[in-house]
């Protein structure tokens, strides 16, 4: 994540994160002798980057990039705690609705001066709906903003305006308990006009069309290649505490061959498959990485046999999630609910155990056939055939492989195949609905269940399958304007239920990675929830 923040994604409080600096040393445990010399690090994401577009990103491997080297008001550091980024100030109205900002000097990476109206500009074209951000949703709450969205309002009616260069003011239509978390994601950046109407429909698309005004500067990325540089941002404000000079970044998709790159030195980082976690997970360096990720499948519902519950239930009570966990490796474990677990606590309780739906996310063959013939007598047909969606990772063909195994083994008669694609395939066919069914994932942006449940509302662009209910679609509208905070609760609560009941998705897991990390390799803040990678003090342990 946020896979779809969207994993190849979408703030009460953000769940806990780790400093990723192991213990120990072994003899393949240092890192690369030039990468120490030069203060740089090679890393490694699984996918590919879509865009570098704040207003149009939706997935983690955008978002990590962004968060790195673009920055808003504030930046999240370890614990996810809120630090001052380029706001040196803020004032809050009693209220809560009026917030101030005083902003810092600082440049962008072309020696622009920033100003209070990047903001401005920024969010205005995220809301605007010829933008079509699939999450402008997130903006609810700041004046008008939804209005705007739906296109009943002009753009600059949105709540927020500079006062001269330095002062930023916000206006928001109601409090916002996590409003200063947002603030601290990508999407709430800043953005530099000239530079976004010099480049028109390629602004984001590539290095060279982006700028930037974070600790790093980002170049050599041309839009598909696998291979790119975070480079130290000379014009960053705060450069004498930014360690690294470069964050060498290549897409590694299978395990293997990105472990034999770690053990030749030319990686400092390596994600585990599940043979590796078995055998390594003694390994000095060896990091498990709770990702706050559910993986679901997502049914397709403009297709008719889609819009028959039986047939979703069925297909969900054939999938044996821990034999699927135990194949994808790390830590992953069986899920039931959409909200992942360990982001939510409430009342003392896993809010993903609050909501969970242990029937019909259990694996019952059994009643998954009586299901299934009941489907099938219900739509006319004597059996049916689809094709399931997900990334060309190793993950993503794992998943593909295990659930075409079980459900053909499961249901006879069923005939189903797989496509495994590029990430950014996969999403541009997720989001036009070219698919029967897709593998999605979404990391929690903020530590709250309606970062999750938000998705399936019936208008919102990231509920692919089209699955819709009223009543769902009213409890969540409840829970962002009730005063009562034990009715919005209940308001969720009862929402995904409705949602799991209904096999609107079907979750499969809680994704933890494992990773091995160089243990001479410190100071890089992990996050499970909003922005997974903080890299600006990061630093190679002797320099």
């Amino acid at each position: 994540m946020k896979f779809t923040k969207l994993f190849a994604a979408g703030a009460t409080v953000l769940i806990a994160g780790a400093t990723l600096a192991a213990c120990g040393s072994n003899s393949n445990s240092s890192s690369s002798g030039n990468s120490s010399a030069k203060k740089s690090i090679n890393w490694m994401d699984s996918a590919e980057i879509p865009t570098m577009d704040i207003s149009k990103a939706t997935d983690v491997t955008s978002f990590n990039q962004l968060g790195n080297v673009e920055e808003g008001l504030y930046r999240l550091g370890k614990n996810s705690k809120v630090e001052n980024a380029l706001a040196t100030s803020t004032k809050v109205s009693k209220d809560g609705k009026t917030w101030t900002f005083t902003l810092r000097p600082s440049k962008w990476s072309n020696g622009d001066k920033l100003t209070a109206k990047d903001f401005v500009y920024s969010w205005r074209r995220t809301v605007n709906p010829k933008t079509a951000s699939q999450y402008a949703y997130l903006f609810e709450g700041i004046h008008n903003a939804t209005q705007i969205s739906a296109g009943k309002a002009p753009v600059n009616s949105l709540g927020i305006k500079a006062v001269g260069d330095n002062k930023l003011v916000v206006t928001l239509d109601k409090r916002i308990p996590y409003f200063k978390l947002l603030m601290g994601f990508p999407l709430f950046f800043p953005q530099n006009q000239k530079v976004v109407e010099a480049n028109g429909s390629k602004y984001g698309t590539s290095s060279s069309t982006t700028a930037f005004n974070g600790p790093f500067v980002q170049k050599g990325w041309t839009g598909s290649n696998l291979s790119w540089k975070l480079v130290k941002n000379k014009n960053y404000w705060d450069k004498k505490n930014v360690k690294l000079n470069t964050i060498n970044y290549s897409v590694q998709k299978t395990p293997s061959t990105a472990y034999n790159l770690y053990q030749s030195n030319k990686l400092d980082a390596t994600v585990l498959d599940a043979q590796q976690t078995k055998n390594l997970k003694h390994n000095a360096g060896y990091t498990l990485r709770d990702t706050a990720a559910t993986f679901f499948v997502q049914f397709n519902q403009r297709r008719k046999i889609f819009k028959n519950e039986n047939l979703r239930k069925a297909i969900s009570m054939s999938i044996n999630r821990k034999a699927l966990s135990n194949a994808l490796g790390g830590s992953n474990t069986p899920a039931d609910s959409l909200t992942s677990k360990g982001v939510v606590n409430h009342d003392g309780k896993d809010w993903a155990s609050v909501v969970g739906d242990k029937e019909s996310a259990s694996y019952n063959p059994t009643e998954a056939k009586k299901l299934y013939k009941k489907a099938l007598k219900e739509l006319g047909v004597k059996n049916v055939s689809f094709s399931i969606l997900s990334d060309d990772t190793d993950a993503g063909q794992k998943t593909t492989e295990t659930l075409q195994s079980q459900l053909e083994e499961n249901l006879k008669g069923m005939k189903v195949s797989v496509a495994n694609v590029p990430f950014k395939t996969r999403l541009n066919r997720s989001t036009n609905g070219n698919f029967d069914l897709v593998v999605s994932g979404w990391s929690a942006d903020f530590a709250d269940p309606i970062s999750f449940v938000d998705l399936f509302t019936s208008k919102n662009a990231n509920n692919n399958g089209k699955w819709s209910n009223a009543q769902y679609d009213k409890l969540i509208a409840d829970s962002k304007t009730t005063a009562s905070t034990a009715k919005r609760w209940n308001d969720l609560e009862k929402a995904e239920k409705i949602l799991l009941n209904e096999e609107g998705i079907a979750p499969l897991y809680y994704k933890t990675e494992a990773w091995l990390v160089r243990p001479d390799i410190k100071g890089i803040v992990y996050n499970g929830a909003g922005l997974n990678y903080n890299f600006k003090e990061a630093y190679v342990s002797g320099n």
